[in-house]
């Protein structure tokens, strides 16, 4: 599937609703811009909360919370860096 948009004034770029659909794009999600040797490559950021993480029953939750938020930061570079 090939489909043109323009870029406006503001740098801001439309994707199309037939892509919107099938990548299931909604407002608010995030999309990674990537700048590789063949053009440029925009793909949907998933979340990802660092569920199933193991740490020891006794851990403060507060703690857990910032190991999820450093774990998650991580696979976000990893998988932005990746590609």
């Amino acid at each position: 599937m090939s489909q043109t948009t323009r870029i406006t004034e503001k740098g801001q770029a439309t994707i199309p609703k037939a892509l919107r659909e099938k990548y299931d794009l909604e407002p608010g999600d995030e999309v990674l811009w990537l700048d590789t040797d063949e053009g440029i490559v925009v793909k949907k950021r998933t979340r990802t909360g660092g569920r199933g993480l193991l740490v020891p029953d006794e851990t403060p939750t507060e703690t857990r919370a910032a190991i999820g938020r450093e774990l998650a930061k991580r696979l976000r570079t990893r998988r932005d860096h990746d590609y």
